[in-house]
């Protein structure tokens, strides 16, 4: 167990609680998904296309990966502090707009201006790394991790029960109510960590070659990837599997769709318990091969018995336990290759992982159908936990180079 760093509660003198990270990534991990049981009845209000209303969570998703690229420069140069409080101002009265907008267009254009508060998802990782030594930033981020783990599970339940109750605009009602809490609590209590700033921001853009070329930062961002990645593709094709080859109704798929989370969970308390103990490279491998082992499994059951939908989502657990143990850990890594610039890499680290995993869903899709069977998706599953292990591989023999041994 880590000791972390001396704070008082609502003292701008002092870094951030621990609480206060979690709700900055909480909120962020919230606007993704909350309203996603709602699209069919924003759909008719809007007299749009469904497919059309689904823009509202693809582009958002771009829009995200984008804006990871830029705030973490721009947070090394100003601060995570104020870089914060714009952030959350914006995604406060942009939920607001979308409340008011007259129509679809409108709507979209304060939704994609929602994805600010992704600086939520890079400067909480960030300000962890501005607070603490590498070991010690990996158990932190995890057990923030680990505290935000039920937010997206709970969000779309929760999505779904305020639109059959109040309607669609009930989710981004629960929106700006967390974006004016997150602000309150962020002025009052988040003091400024990044104690370096660049003579420019035109500086720190020119700082990106220097990670970009790191060897070390490549390989814990792609092992990051690779693992979440594993994550995104089970989410682009797990409901396709359940519905169509195990005839499960939506119900029985939601809670069964839970199980990586539970996982996810058990993974992030044993990264932020042993994590400091064990040391981030080991913690990386270990999560990699667990992820490969509980896919490894499923796919020589499928193939000699068909593995029926217990065990299919039952191993999903695998893949959370996983992610768990090795996130956190990548995260803190690909930070510490330049403490100097953590809000970069971890902006440039986060885009790195959406654009993979956005990928990676999108695929899973695409590669089943009727006659397929859930093998495909299962077999993707394995190649991009297994390119994890590669990549942490890669980090280890490039650190022993730079060690001389």
């Amino acid at each position: 167990m880590i000791k972390p760093p001396h704070v008082r509660y609502f003292d701008r003198t002092t870094a951030p609680h621990l609480t206060t990270l979690v709700l900055m990534a909480g909120v962020a991990a919230m606007s993704l998904n909350i309203f996603l049981p709602s699209l069919p009845s924003m759909a008719r209000y809007f007299d749009v296309d469904y497919a059309m209303v689904q823009l509202s969570l693809s582009l958002y998703l771009a829009a995200t990966a984008v804006l990871q690229v830029f705030v973490g420069p721009i947070s090394d140069r100003f601060g995570r502090r104020p870089v914060m409080l714009v952030a959350t101002a914006i995604f406060t009265l942009a939920s607001v707009g979308t409340l008011l907008a007259p129509n679809y267009g409108i709507f979209l254009a304060c939704r994609l201006s929602q994805a600010a508060i992704a600086s939520g998802f890079v400067l909480s990782r960030a300000a962890v790394r501005d607070m603490v030594p590498q070991d010690q930033a990996a158990s932190m981020i995890g057990y923030v991790a680990m505290g935000m783990a039920m937010v997206p599970m709970a969000a779309p339940v929760v999505g779904g029960a305020l639109d059959g109750l109040f309607g669609w605009q009930a989710s981004f009602v629960l929106l700006t109510l967390a974006g004016a809490l997150s602000f309150t609590v962020i002025f009052f209590d988040m003091g400024e960590t990044a104690t370096t700033r660049a003579s420019s921001l035109t500086a720190q853009f020119r700082q990106y070659p220097a990670l970009l070329l790191s060897q070390r930062f490549w390989g814990y961002s792609l092992s990051a990837a690779f693992a979440s990645g594993a994550f995104f593709s089970y989410l682009g094709g797990a409901p396709y599997v359940g519905t169509i080859f195990y005839k499960m109704d939506p119900t029985t798929l939601g809670l069964y769709f839970g199980a990586p989370a539970v996982g996810y969970m058990a993974g992030n308390y044993l990264s932020g318990r042993y994590t400091v103990r064990v040391g981030i490279n080991r913690m990386i491998m270990a999560g990699a091969w667990v992820c490969t082992t509980g896919m490894a499994l499923l796919a020589v059951l499928e193939w000699a018995v068909g593995a029926g939908q217990n065990v299919f989502f039952g191993a999903m657990i695998f893949v959370g336990i996983g992610n768990g143990l090795l996130t956190p850990s990548a995260n803190a890594g690909m930070l510490s290759v330049r403490p100097d610039l953590a809000g970069s890499a971890a902006g440039l680290g986060g885009a790195f992982q959406i654009a993979v995993g956005a990928a990676l869903s999108a695929l899973a899709g695409y590669i089943l159908g009727p006659d397929t069977g859930p093998m495909p998706l299962i077999l993707l599953m394995l190649l991009t936990s297994s390119a994890a292990i590669g990549c942490i591989l890669w980090v280890k023999r490039r650190q022993r180079q730079v060690d001389g041994i």
